[in-house]
């Protein structure tokens, strides 16, 4: 008889592309409740593997670059009253604060950022990526791109290999 090792975890045959769709089989999965259910069951473990945590039982899943992915990005505020934000809506239709100590470019220059108190990081879509991009100013003497918010330079960190 062929026994599975306590630590073995079962695979779905579930997949996330890199712009945050999810398919089943190969068929994209469209049903927000069912969407909702599983971001809100999604872990990350220690080998870095994305798995399916629901009612004591663990799948894992497959994802090609990041669960989720920065849809759209909105600035908050006015720059005289050092009181702005930056908000990103997710793709799991969560907002929260842009974190701008996470950005990061990783492998052909995708803009990245760490959401979910640091739990999961977050491809930007193209989209979202553009409208960052409005916010995003150059630093000649320190040949370095950042963003300025509330009086601060949040600079932008580049990794050239090994991805994200």
């Amino acid at each position: 008889m062929d026994m599975k090792p306590e630590n073995e975890i079962p695979s779905l045959p579930i997949r996330i592309d890199k712009e945050g769709d999810w398919y089943y089989r190969g068929a994209r999965m469209f049903r927000k409740d069912i969407l909702k259910l599983f971001f809100e069951n999604l872990k990350k473990d220690d080998l870095g593997r994305y798995l399916i945590e629901f009612e004591g039982d663990k799948c894992l899943i497959e994802v090609e670059d990041t669960p989720f992915v920065v849809k759209t990005v909105h600035k908050h505020g006015r720059e005289d009253r050092r009181d702005e934000s930056i908000e990103i809506l997710l793709s799991d239709l969560t907002l929260e604060k842009l974190d701008l100590s996470t950005l990061h470019v990783g492998m052909d220059n995708v803009l990245y950022c760490s959401i979910k108190k640091g739990k999961f990081e977050s491809r930007f879509s193209r989209s979202g990526y553009y409208q960052i991009a409005e916010l995003i100013e150059y630093d000649k003497e320190r040949d370095a791109y950042f963003v300025p918010l509330n009086g601060r330079n949040y600079y932008i960190e580049t990794y050239t290999s090994g991805g994200t």
